[in-house]
């Protein structure tokens, strides 16, 4: 059934919504593992999946600096549901890059039908994270892939499983396309994350999978030119930081003026009935929001300038947009974790109860702020700003 099509303004809207309603079952859902099914069902049925197919097949065509704010939104609910379609839009973005026509339109009138993509590209014991062993084997009629990949978050509810492969022993890398449910697929839930914890980052395991000529799409070529996939794949990754850093300082905020009670000298050298009014405290929250708002504002101008970025596209552009992501990468790493760990110093000590489920944020902003090292984004930076040096051309920037 076709899904709708939003503008940026419904966009932006439905994914408020959904955010402020993933909310009220978060910290359930973490605390008992229970992976988001209904909920991304849902956010599928809503057309968010949807957004960045192409004007000329029929999508939004929305644009990053939207996608961001979705993605900011719906984390700011539950970053384990923002996590999850996020591969779904990195190889929505593959296909605009490299693949054939045809390819186009079958695999972009699938996403207007309400599939789903999911991740099969890491692989565990390797040298290095872009180092692979995944093989697709010439067979007639097409290939044959045999493998086992890691990291697989959105594989477990997907339709569809992009698999990263060599081409041939030693070949180029590309993207095979299988079905989740296909001969071969196993899917396996094992991601004992400490946070992220219902993302369903686990393992893919392929054993002879037939993959049909037509299902195989060039990712090598992405990079031999200027390119924003991977400032736009490290852009969502942001905007996840940043929703987890908002709930922490809203979520915070809830508990200091409902829930905690003054420290002594509060009272009798200040007089306050309220926890929420003690000077430091309100320090500690502007500081906090302070530091949320400036990663918040460097998300909205790296989204700005990937699409500045598609609109002129050159080295320079692809350079600078790499650059603007890396500066909003290295902040909602930064304002993550330090407003999910503050939320426990301006709260007291109840705010420390298991029960409560606080320390989600933490857990999360943790765990998920690992996927790229911000040390490297802020070196990046760091060279630019000393000799011009513009930034690696890869998947990573």
């Amino acid at each position: 059934m076709p899904v709708p099509v939003l503008t940026a303004a419904e966009a932006v809207a439905v994914a408020a919504d959904l955010g402020e309603r993933l909310a009220k079952g978060a910290a359930g859902r973490d605390a008992d593992r229970v992976i988001p099914v209904a909920e991304i069902d849902e956010i599928s049925e809503s057309g968010l999946l949807a957004i960045t197919v192409p004007a000329e097949h029929g999508g939004a065509d929305l644009s990053a600096e939207v996608v961001a704010e979705v993605f900011r939104l719906l984390a700011a609910g539950d970053p384990s549901v923002a996590q999850i379609p996020h591969s779904h839009f990195v190889y929505v973005n593959a296909l605009r890059h490299a693949a054939s026509p045809d390819q186009q339109a079958y695999f972009f009138g699938e996403v207007l039908a309400g599939k789903r993509f999911g991740n099969a590209q890491s692989e565990i014991g390797t040298k290095h994270v872009r180092d692979f062993r995944t093989t697709l084997r010439p067979a007639p009629g097409g290939w044959v892939l045999s493998g086992e990949k890691g990291y697989a978050t959105g594989a477990l509810l997907a339709d569809w499983i992009p698999v990263l492969a060599h081409l041939d022993v030693d070949g180029p890398m590309h993207v095979a396309w299988i079905e989740r449910h296909a001969v071969g697929v196993t899917v396996v839930d094992d991601w004992d994350g400490m946070g992220q914890r219902t993302t369903a980052s686990g393992t893919v395991r392929l054993d002879e999978v037939n993959v049909p000529a037509d299902r195989v799409t060039p990712w090598h070529l992405t990079f031999d030119g200027p390119q924003t996939y991977g400032a736009f794949a490290q852009l969502l990754h942001a905007a996840i930081d940043a929703g987890i850093a908002r709930a922490s300082v809203s979520e915070a905020a809830e508990f200091v003026t409902t829930k905690s009670r003054p420290y002594p000298d509060a009272i009798s050298e200040l007089g306050l009935e309220r926890h929420a009014d003690d000077p430091t405290v309100v320090q500690a929250f502007g500081e906090m929001d302070l530091a949320v708002r400036g990663a918040e504002a460097l998300v909205t101008e790296a989204g700005r300038a990937v699409d500045r970025a598609d609109a002129d596209l050159t080295t320079e552009t692809a350079g600078y947009a790499s650059l603007a992501v890396a500066a909003a990468r290295a902040a909602t790493t930064h304002a993550s974790i330090d407003a999910a760990s503050r939320l426990f110093e301006v709260s007291g000590t109840r705010s420390a109860l298991d029960s409560l489920n606080l320390n989600r944020h933490w857990r999360n902003a943790r765990t998920h702020t690992l996927h790229d090292p911000a040390a490297w984004k802020v070196r990046h930076l760091g060279r630019h700003a000393l000799d011009g040096t513009l930034p690696p051309n890869h998947g990573q920037l």
